[in-house]
C-alpha cells in the first residue's frame, strides 16, 4: 500500500511570490511602498486575509479567525518610522500587534493599480468597457536582460542550446529553453595556426550553420557564454551579445470607450450598484451623455489631465479635489466619485480568486471588518 504524501506546507516566501506574480513590485510607483512589510519569509501560511485599510478592527478579526498573512492593499507603514509601540495611535501601533501576533504583512497598492487584472482594470470592468489602454506607459525595472547569439553547426545546434539553458538563458515569463533558430552557411578561411573542426585549413570553406538565439540575464551572462563555449565544437565560435531595452509596459490609470452610451445619471447608478457605495458623488451635468471613461481609482489627481478631454468623457476615480472638480467642470466633461475605499475594494474578490488558484493548500478571505471610513448621515 503506498503511502500518502502530505501536500507540502506554504511558506510566506510563497505567498509573496504569488502576489509577486499577480501585481509586480517593479510596477509600482516610485514613492510606493510594497511587498512585504513585516513576517518571517520562512514562516508557515495557512490562512489569507485581504483588506483595503489596516486597521485595529481588521486586526481584531486576523487574530480571531487565525490569519497568517495580512494583505493590506494600502501600506500601513509609508513613511520611515523611528520605533514601533504598542501605545501608538499611529499605524505603527497596529504593525506592531501584528508583528507581536505572528502576522505577516504585506502591501500591493499601486502595484495593483498598474497591474493586468488589478484595480483599475476591475473598475473597467464594471463600467462595461472591453478594451483599455494606459493612461501611462512605464519601464519595466527588471534585470538587464541581453540577447546571446551564437553560430553553430547543425549536427551541434541542440547539445549548444542544451548547455545554454542550463546554465540560465531562454526564459521568458513562465516559458523555458526558449530560443529561435535561422538556417544559413557560414564562411572561414582558417591560416596554418588552426584546428578547424571542420574543413581544412589553408582553404576557403562554406559550413551550413544554425543562427542560435536566446535571451539571459545579465546575472545569467558570464555562465551561460561559459557553458556555450565550453560544448561549442570550434576552437573560435562567433558570437554576439546584445543588450536590450527595458520593454514598456502599461502604468497606472486606463481608458477605453463604453459599450453603451448613456447619460451621467444612469452610469453613476450603474456603478453604485456594481460597487456598492454609499458615497457616489458626480460633476457635470446628469443629462450628459458620456462614452468613453477614463479610470483612476482611489484618487485621481492630475492624471486624467494628461490627455485632452471632451464632454462625452467621464472620469471615474474615489475621491477629487476641489479646484480639480472645477477645472472637470470648465473642461466640460463629467466625473464620478465613488469613494477612495469603494474604488479599491472590488478587486479583493477576483484577487483573492487567483491566489487561492495559485496556493489552493491555503484558505483565503476578505475582511468583513475592513470599511469605509466615510458614512452618509
Amino acid at each position: 500500500m503506498s503511502k500518502k504524501t502530505s501536500p507540502r506546507k506554504v511558506c510566506i516566501k510563497d505567498v509573496c511570490r504569488a502576489f509577486e506574480n499577480i501585481a509586480p513590485l517593479s510596477l509600482a510607483q516610485d514613492w510606493d511602498n510594497v511587498g512585504l512589510l513585516a513576517g518571517d519569509e520562512a514562516a508557515t501560511v495557512r490562512r489569507v486575509m485581504h483588506c483595503i485599510d489596516l486597521t485595529h478592527a481588521v486586526v481584531d478579526e486576523a487574530i480571531r479567525k487565525k490569519i497568517d498573512f495580512l494583505h493590506a492593499y494600502h501600506p500601513p507603514l509609508f513613511k520611515p518610522v523611528g520605533s514601533l509601540r504598542k501605545s501608538s495611535d499611529g499605524t505603527d501601533g497596529i504593525v506592531f500587534r501584528c508583528v507581536r501576533k505572528g502576522i505577516a504583512i504585506y502591501s500591493t497598492h499601486t502595484a495593483l493599480d498598474a497591474a493586468e487584472g488589478g484595480t483599475n482594470d476591475v473598475i473597467a470592468s464594471l463600467c462595461g468597457i472591453r478594451e483599455t489602454q494606459p493612461l501611462e506607459y512605464i519601464d519595466e525595472h527588471s534585470a538587464n536582460m541581453f540577447k546571446l547569439v551564437v553560430f553553430v553547426p547543425e549536427e551541434k545546434t541542440e547539445e549548444v542550446a542544451g548547455a545554454m539553458f542550463s546554465a540560465g538563458a531562454g526564459h521568458i515569463g513562465h516559458y523555458s529553453n526558449c530560443s529561435y533558430r535561422t538556417f544559413g552557411q557560414g564562411s572561414f578561411f582558417g591560416d596554418p595556426s588552426t584546428k578547424p573542426a571542420v574543413g581544412k585549413k589553408g582553404k576557403m570553406e562554406m559550413v551550413d550553420e544554425v543562427r542560435l538565439e536566446t535571451i539571459v540575464s545579465s546575472k545569467d551572462l558570464p555562465q551561460t557564454v561559459t557553458a556555450m563555449l565550453s560544448m561549442h565544437p570550434y576552437d573560435e565560435p562567433a558570437y554576439d551579445i546584445y543588450a536590450l531595452q527595458k520593454r514598456p509596459v502599461r502604468g497606472i490609470g486606463r481608458i477605453g470607450d463604453l459599450q453603451r452610451s448613456s447619460s451621467l445619471t444612469q452610469f453613476a447608478r450603474k456603478l453604485a450598484r456594481a460597487t456598492q457605495s454609499k458615497n457616489v458623488q458626480i460633476v457635470g451635468d446628469q443629462a450628459q451623455e458620456i462614452n468613453r471613461a477614463i479610470i483612476v481609482v482611489g484618487a485621481a489627481g492630475s492624471l486624467p489631465f494628461r490627455i485632452p478631454l471632451t464632454k462625452n468623457d467621464v472620469i471615474v476615480t474615489g475621491e477629487i479635489r476641489h479646484h480639480d472638480a472645477l477645472s472637470i467642470r470648465r473642461k466640460g466633461c463629467c466625473a464620478v466619485a465613488l469613494s477612495h475605499w469603494s474604488s479599491e475594494r472590488p478587486a479583493l474578490q477576483p484577487i483573492s480568486e487567483r491566489l487561492h488558484n495559485m496556493l489552493p493548500a491555503i484558505q483565503v478571505e476578505i475582511s468583513t471588518a475592513d470599511c469605509d471610513p466615510l458614512e452618509r448621515l
